[in-house]
C-alpha cells in the first residue's frame, strides 16, 4: 500500500492510525488530514522519535495494511 491510498481515505485509516500511535489526540489526527508529513511531525513531537525512525515507523506500519 502507498501512502496516496492512506491520504485520499483518511477517515477510514484514522482508527488505525490511533491504534498504533495512541498518544495521537483527535485533534492530532483532524490536524493531520492525511498528510504524511504532518504525521511525521506529530509523531516526533509525542514520542520524540528522530526523522528517520519516523520514518521507518510509518513504512513499517504501512507495510502491515
Amino acid at each position: 500500500m502507498n501512502w496516496n491510498n492512506v491520504e485520499g481515505n483518511w477517515k477510514e485509516f484514522k482508527g488505525r492510525v490511533k491504534q498504533q500511535w495512541g498518544k495521537l489526540t483527535d485533534d492530532d489526527l483532524t490536524r493531520i488530514e492525511g498528510k504524511r508529513d504532518e504525521l511525521e511531525g506529530i509523531l516526533q513531537q509525542r514520542y520524540g522519535y528522530a526523522q528517520d525512525q519516523t520514518r521507518n515507523e510509518i513504512d513499517t506500519w504501512l507495510g502491515r495494511m
